[in-house]
C-alpha cells in the first residue's frame, strides 16, 4: 500500500533522488517543508527576500513558497491571518456567523488545490519515486488539482498531464492550455463534474506506461495530510482572529464540499482541536452520501459518484444537500452588475460585502448554502461560528453565467430576477437534505466506498478496511516530519 499511494516515509531509490536533486540545483528550486507551509514565517529569510520580486502568477520554483493560505492580498507578502470574510445575519439570514476562508490567494492557480498537488508530489519526489527527466505526473481532477499538478509540474521542469472532463468550464481548459508542454498532455474524459468513473478509466491506461505516475488525488494520503497539517491550523487562525472582536465564540462546525475529501481532512483537525462537527457538502442532483444516489450537476470543483479513499468517513457528523440550481443563480446575483445592484439597494449591502459575495466561486457558494442550511438545522446562536472555504477564484465561472441566464430566467436576469434569486436561494435555504449521521449512517457511507476501491480499482479488502478506525488515520500524521526531514536532506543536495 505505502508505495501504491504515496505513503512511503524513506527513501526507496537512492539514484533517483541523486538524479532528482541534481535537477533542483540547476534550476535554483528548493522545496518548501510541510511544517513551513503551515506556518510560512518560518520559511528562511533568504527565500522571503527573493519572493518579493516574483509575480505570482508566473511558472517560477520560488512560487513553491506561497503554496500556503497566508498571502497577502497582492500575493506577494506574507499577511498576518489567512484571507477570509465573515458573512453575517444581513447576507445569510442566520445569527452564527459563517468564516469563509478565500483560496483565490494561492499562487498560479488561484485555488488552494494547488497545495493538495504539492502534497501529492513532494513525498514522491524526495522518496525517488518520482524523477522529473524520467516521469510525466498526471493529474486526474475535476479542474483545480490539475491545474495545481500542471503548474508544479512545469515550474520543477517536468511534464504535468491534465485529466479532467470536457464538460468543465471553459476557463479551466483556457489556463491549462497556456501552461502545458504538449497540448496532447490535456486529457479531456466523457462528461462533466460527476464523470469522476471516467477520470479512473482514463488513468488506469494512461498507467499503462512505465513512464506515467498517477497522482490520484482520491486516494493520495498527501492530500489528506497536507490539508491536515496546513488548511487545519490556518482555518483555526482565521476562527481566533474572529474571536478576538466577539469573545465567547466557539467553532461549532466544519462544512466542507466533498470533492476528493483533501479539504474535509482539516475537519479532523478542527475537531481535535475545537470540538468541531464535521459536516461533508454533495449535489442534491447526484446525493452518493445521501441517498447512495446518482446524476448529474453543475457544482464544479466537488465530485462525486463515489467515495474518495481519503474520505474518513467514520469521522464525519453530517451530510449536506445543495441543488446546482441554487450555486448556479447565485453566482449570477453575486457576479452580475444587475445582480450587486439589487444586493446594495435592496439589502444594503456595501462595497466590501458585496465583494466578499463576489470572491465566491461555485463550489464556495456551495459550501456557504450548506453552513446556512447547518446552522438552521442545529439552531446555531450569534456565539456559534461555523467555518468553511471558498476554495476557488469566481473568475473561474465567468462563462457559466451565460449558461444560468439563459437556462433558469430566459436569457434575461433583471431586477425581478435577482429578487426572486435571493428570496429562494438565499433568504428562502431550508433545512431539507440534511443528515445527522449516527454510528450505522458513518459506516454505510463507508461501506459504500468499497465498490469503487476493491471492486474497481483492485485494493485488497484488509487495506480497505483498515481506514474504518481512528487509530488509522492518526497514524498517517507520523509521515509528515518523516517528510520533512527527507526535503530537508533533499535541499542540501541540490544546494
Amino acid at each position: 500500500m505505502a508505495a501504491r499511494l504515496g505513503l512511503e516515509s524513506a527513501v526507496v531509490n537512492v539514484a533517483a533522488v541523486a538524479r532528482a536533486a541534481r535537477r533542483f540545483k540547476e534550476l535554483g528550486a528548493r522545496l518548501p517543508k510541510f511544517s513551513e507551509l503551515a506556518d510560512p514565517r518560518s520559511m528562511p529569510p533568504e527565500i522571503a527576500a527573493r519572493l518579493a520580486a516574483i509575480d505570482p502568477d508566473a511558472p517560477h520554483p520560488l512560487n513553491l513558497w506561497r503554496v500556503h493560505w497566508y498571502n497577502s492580498p497582492d500575493r506577494k507578502g506574507l499577511a498576518e491571518t489567512p484571507a477570509a470574510i465573515v458573512l453575517e445575519r444581513k447576507v445569510t439570514g442566520v445569527d452564527a456567523p459563517i468564516l469563509v476562508a478565500l483560496g483565490d490567494r494561492f499562487p498560479m492557480i488561484r485555488a488552494h488545490k494547488v497545495l493538495a498537488a504539492y502534497g501529492c508530489l513532494a513525498p514522491r519526489l524526495v522518496t525517488g519515486q518520482f524523477e522529473p527527466e524520467r516521469h510525466r505526473a498526471i493529474w486526474p481532477s475535476t479542474g483545480n488539482y490539475c491545474r495545481g499538478g500542471v503548474a508544479i509540474s512545469r515550474i520543477l521542469g517536468c511534464r504535468g498531464v491534465a485529466v479532467l472532463p470536457e464538460g468543465m468550464s471553459a476557463e479551466r481548459f483556457q489556463w491549462l492550455e497556456r501552461w502545458v508542454a504538449d497540448p496532447a498532455d490535456i486529457v479531456r474524459t466523457p462528461g462533466s463534474e460527476s464523470n469522476v468513473k471516467e477520470i479512473y478509466d482514463a488513468c488506469a491506461a494512461l498507467a499503462q506506461d512505465q513512464g506515467n505516475v498517477i497522482l490520484n488525488q482520491f486516494c493520495e494520503f498527501g492530500n489528506y495530510l497536507a490539508h491536515f497539517t496546513c488548511t487545519g491550523p490556518a482555518l483555526s487562525a482565521t476562527f481566533a482572529h474572529a474571536s478576538l472582536a466577539r469573545p465567547g465564540l466557539r467553532l461549532a462546525a466544519y462544512v466542507a464540499a466533498t470533492g476528493s475529501a483533501g479539504t474535509l481532512a482539516a475537519g479532523d483537525y478542527l475537531k481535535e482541536k475545537h470540538g468541531a462537527r464535521i459536516a461533508a457538502v454533495e449535489a442534491v442532483e447526484c446525493p452518493t452520501l445521501l441517498y447512495n444516489g446518482y446524476g448529474e450537476h453543475n457544482i464544479q470543483g466537488i465530485g462525486d459518484k463515489h467515495v474518495p479513499y481519503i474520505h474518513n468517513a467514520t469521522n464525519t457528523d453530517f451530510v449536506i444537500g445543495v441543488s446546482d440550481r441554487s450555486t448556479d443563480t447565485l453566482n449570477l446575483l453575486f457576479q452580475t452588475p444587475i445582480g450587486r445592484g439589487y444586493l446594495a439597494r435592496r439589502h444594503g449591502l456595501d462595497q466590501g460585502a458585496l465583494d466578499g459575495l463576489a470572491a465566491l466561486g461555485l463550489s464556495g457558494i456551495c459550501n456557504v448554502l450548506a453552513a446556512i442550511k447547518l446552522a438552521k438545522h442545529l439552531g446555531l446562536g450569534a456565539r456559534d461560528a461555523v467555518v468553511t472555504v471558498a476554495t476557488d477564484d469566481a473568475a473561474l465561472y465567468r462563462s457559466e453565467l451565460g449558461k444560468a441566464e439563459v437556462k433558469y430566467f430566459g436569457g434575461h436576469f433583471d431586477e425581478l430576477a435577482a429578487a426572486e434569486t435571493w428570496g429562494r436561494d438565499l433568504a428562502g435555504v431550508a433545512t431539507d437534505h440534511v443528515i445527522e449521521l449516527d454510528a450505522r449512517g458513518r459506516d454505510r457511507i463507508f461501506n459504500l466506498g468499497y465498490y469503487t476501491w476493491v471492486e474497481q480499482q483492485g485494493v485488497p479488502v484488509a487495506e480497505f478496511e483498515a481506514r474504518r478506525g481512528q487509530d488509522f488515520w492518526f497514524g498517517l500524521r507520523r509521515l509528515v516530519p518523516a517528510w520533512d526531514a527527507l526535503i530537508e536532506d533533499f535541499n542540501r543536495r541540490a544546494a
